[in-house]
């Protein structure tokens, strides 16, 4: 027999006040973890333990519910958890409603102390000296390529990455007024910029496009100036009570920026290998024929995979470059070892910049 809307609400009902003490007994449980690790000294929070766990009850999913829903409800279950032990400080680009917060929501969930910065610089110091106990920054996008800022600032860093956010990049024009109409200037942090280039090229294509620190910071200032339009997220939009006036105008429609999480080591070793791992590194070689070459021959030699490889000038006055690659597996892992081995024997200079479970793409 069909059950009556209100008879399912009945049963809804039952079940939410048993998953809240199913929640509860987890808590506690968390605390006493909490508990054993302040006495051993263990840090808090363990990207790679978390991301076992969502990958795991992912696997065993029966449905209905979708695997990215099982994470973000768990993700948000640990972080509450978490919270218990103690709060992450999280440093990221702000104002609020930027897409580095976003990351930063996204890879630590809500329950986290928001630490918002005027610049990537200032994330980094935030993050180095101790205002907060990690860092968010973007480090790459599919469309604009790399974020120069965050790779110069990664090169003389203590900060090292252990763990990474891919995000889809859906960018849209903010105003006070719900009108395409009588907009003089357009402000955006010069990426998002970049992304939407051919859509205010056709729709926008005499108005001034000024660079803002940030998307919110561009929407923060369109909300005082009537003829200003802000490029931003709809988070920004709610922020800065702000119309939509134009929905998805980045011209590539899967634009994703990849995010990385970084920290001192003191806070945070590098996660033990988890399956689905990634090791980032900075290298420089001899300038001489054939040099950029050999970097690659003990990747092949012990079959590691790279997934990137850029160059930034060394700034030193001569035409040397630095090297920014990424290869996938675990230090733990024989051949990842090895590879590496042979590839700092090679190298003028070597950094591993982090070791870290590759992100949901």
């Amino acid at each position: 027999m069909t059950k009556t809307l209100p008879e399912l609400r009945t049963q809804i009902d039952a079940i939410d006040i048993q998953m809240l003490t199913l929640l509860n007994q987890r808590a506690a449980l968390a605390a006493e973890v909490g508990e054993l690790k302040h006495a051993e000294g263990s840090p808090v929070y363990r990207p790679d333990r978390e991301s076992e766990v969502i990958h795991r009850l992912q696997a065993g999913n029966p449905g209905p519910l979708k695997g990215p829903g099982v994470a973000n409800v768990w993700r948000e279950i640990m972080s509450a958890c978490r919270s218990l032990e103690a709060v992450q400080r999280v440093a990221y680009l702000g104002p609020a409603g930027t897409f580095s917060e976003q990351a930063a929501l996204q890879f630590f969930g809500s329950s986290i102390e928001h630490v918002p910065c005027v610049s990537f610089d200032e994330v980094f110091h935030a993050a180095a000296s101790g205002r907060a106990d990690f860092g968010v920054v973007p480090v790459e996008n599919n469309t604009e390529g790399v974020v120069t800022r965050s790779l110069d600032l990664l090169l003389n860093s203590p900060l090292h990455i252990v763990g990474e956010v891919s995000l889809l990049i859906r960018h849209h024009l903010l105003r006070r007024t719900d009108s395409l109409d009588g907009i003089g200037v357009v402000l955006a942090h010069p990426q998002a910029l970049a992304q939407c280039h051919g859509w205010l090229g056709t729709h926008l294509p005499n108005v001034e496009r000024r660079a803002a620190s940030s998307n919110a910071e561009g929407a923060r200032l369109a909300a005082e100036n009537p003829s200003w339009a802000g490029i931003a997220s709809e988070r920004a939009a709610a922020e800065f009570g702000l119309h939509v006036v134009a929905h998805a105008i980045q011209d590539d429609a899967f634009n994703r920026t990849r995010f990385s999480v970084i920290c001192l080591p003191q806070t945070l070793e590098a996660p033990q290998a988890s399956g689905r791992d990634c090791v980032s590194l900075i290298v420089s070689v001899p300038n001489r024929p054939g040099a950029v070459h050999e970097l690659l021959v003990p990747l092949k030699t012990h079959g590691v995979s790279m997934t990137r490889f850029e160059s930034r000038p060394a700034r030193s006055g001569k035409w040397d470059y630095y090297f920014y690659i990424d290869i996938q597996g675990h230090p733990s892992q024989p051949h990842v070892a090895a590879a590496l081995n042979d590839l700092q024997a090679l190298c003028e200079f070597y950094k591993v910049l982090g070791t870290y479970p590759v992100g949901d793409q």
